[in-house]
């Protein structure tokens, strides 16, 4: 039997602005129906610690996202991320560097890999004095205004770098890594 080891789902809108609405009791109920184990749920935003193996989580997020739609009637991306990736995440920020301060720091985790080039096609003054930094999966941002103000939208980075992504602020991530 293959190893298993922890991992975090990040689920992509449920539970905003009251649409999409899925209960996490019934969220780790899938997981657990998924043959997940230790399944534990943070906040209300989509965001479940489990444990696989690597061989049975390469095939979660598309099935999960069915269950959730046949159960509940919408569509919700998933992205998995085990927890060495969420280390490295944590390790990786260019603005704790900078000594920014990190309130104003989020991470969009995408689906796929984007190529140089989508990414060479990204506006770095979208949304200036908005900053990003793109490394791997992951989309490192700094947004001194809020993330509410910002044009550095999931729906932007979705359209440029032809992947999908789900952003979590800093406190959250080091959460999810501290849960893992």
């Amino acid at each position: 039997m293959a190893q298993s080891q922890t991992y975090v789902a990040l689920l992509r809108g449920i539970n905003v602005g009251g649409k999409h609405v899925l209960p996490m009791k019934d969220l780790a109920a899938i997981f657990a129906d998924a043959k997940c184990s230790g399944v534990r749920t943070y906040i209300q935003s989509g965001n479940v610690v489990f444990t696989a193996s690597a061989d049975h989580c390469a095939k979660l997020p598309a099935l999960l996202a069915k269950k959730i739609e046949q159960r509940f009637g919408f569509a919700v991306p998933v992205i998995v991320r085990n927890r060495e990736e969420m280390a490295q995440v944590v390790r990786e920020n260019p603005f704790l560097r900078q000594g920014l301060d990190a309130k104003w720091l989020h991470v969009y985790f995408l689906a796929d890999e984007p190529t140089a080039a989508a990414v060479k096609g990204l506006d770095p003054n979208r949304s200036a004095p908005d900053e990003f930094r793109v490394i791997g999966r992951h989309i490192y941002l700094h947004t001194p205004n809020g993330m509410g103000r910002s044009k550095l939208t999931s729906t932007y980075f979705d359209s440029k770098l032809a992947t999908v992504c789900t952003a979590r602020n800093w406190a959250t991530v080091n959460t999810l890594l501290g849960m893992m």
